[in-house]
């Protein structure tokens, strides 16, 4: 596959189903948060402590579904190219939900906000938190400006990104507490 092939020049791409538009189309915005997303898993799982490898087959899931949510956004609803993508199985939320519950069920009770921080992978896990939620934001402007575009099965990406989002959350308490890093309470100033 050739990465650089000078279509773009004029500031016009090709989406998935083929369709051109410009580069700062609202798919595209969208996609381009989802990839930054990617991204920022991908230095969270190489920065995981040994104590949390085995999270990061895990996180390669996650991966995987964020490409899969991107190739929906770069598709219209009438494009014959979504007959080539397996519909969003909510079976993927579900799998969040889990490790969600799991994740939970071995934390001391949150009693406050908690200021993002810690180890590095925490910080890691809380900007993709941050980047995730931005994402949802995007995907979510995207069907109430273009009501007739997006393909249903993004729906599906929605509650998606929204587990994702508390995933993170949930996951940097987790390598915070593994590292035997205390976290940090936001108090109010008085």
């Amino acid at each position: 596959m050739k990465i650089s092939t000078g279509s773009g020049d004029r500031g016009r791409t090709s989406l998935f189903s083929g369709e051109r538009v410009r580069k700062d189309d609202m798919r595209l915005e969208a996609a381009g948060d989802l990839d930054e997303l990617n991204a920022v898993i991908g230095c969270l799982s190489a920065g995981l402590p040994a104590a949390a490898a085995e999270l990061k087959p895990e996180l390669g899931t996650v991966q995987a579904d964020l490409f899969s949510i991107g190739a929906w956004l770069s598709l219209s609803r009438t494009s014959p190219a979504a007959e080539l993508l397996a519909p969003l199985d909510p079976a993927r939320t579900g799998r969040l939900e889990k490790a969600i519950a799991r994740m939970e069920g071995a934390l001391p009770e949150l009693r406050s906000f908690l200021l993002p921080g810690g180890g590095a992978a925490a910080g890691w896990a809380h900007l993709a938190r941050t980047v995730c939620r931005r994402t949802e934001r995007r995907v979510v402007r995207l069907f109430d400006l273009r009501p007739e575009d997006p393909p249903a099965a993004l729906h599906e990406a929605v509650r998606y990104l929204n587990r994702l989002s508390d995933y993170f959350f949930l996951l940097a308490r987790t390598l915070n507490r593994l590292e035997g890093i205390e976290e940090i309470p936001w108090r109010k100033e008085a």
